[in-house]
């Protein structure tokens, strides 16, 4: 069974940092391209950030470019997400997901963990 778990997220102010996990099971981590994606209060997913298997190749939305930086660590089966100079508009919940370009018209492909809430709010 497929496991996604994140771990990091909280309250932070703006311009703050925060640095998001996400441990994985129940497949072969360093065979799959990873990614991150969020979810606003009334608004659809949006594709934050993507990395391949080998950590060749990165994806960023353009919001987060300069201030997100995505990682992986294939030995101990977990995926990261450092952000810094937070925005409110950050503010979501944030999956870790087992593929790239996770999100098609808006609906979901892959293995979607359960999320963890990052609030950035003075």
């Amino acid at each position: 069974e497929v496991q996604l778990v994140e771990s990091g997220g909280g309250l932070v102010q703006p311009g703050g940092s925060l640095r998001l996990s996400c441990a994985a099971s129940g497949f072969t981590f360093g065979y799959f391209d990873m990614s991150w994606v969020r979810q606003a209060p009334g608004k659809g997913p949006e594709w934050v950030s993507g990395m391949t298997s080998d950590g060749g190749s990165t994806y960023y939305t353009d919001s987060v470019k300069g201030r997100f930086t995505i990682s992986r660590d294939n030995a101990k089966n977990t995926l990261y997400l450092q952000m810094s100079s937070l925005k409110p508009d950050d503010t979501a919940v944030y999956h870790c997901v087992n593929r790239w370009s996770p999100v098609r018209n808006g609906v979901r492909l892959g293995s979607w963990g359960q999320g963890t809430q990052v609030t950035v709010s003075s």
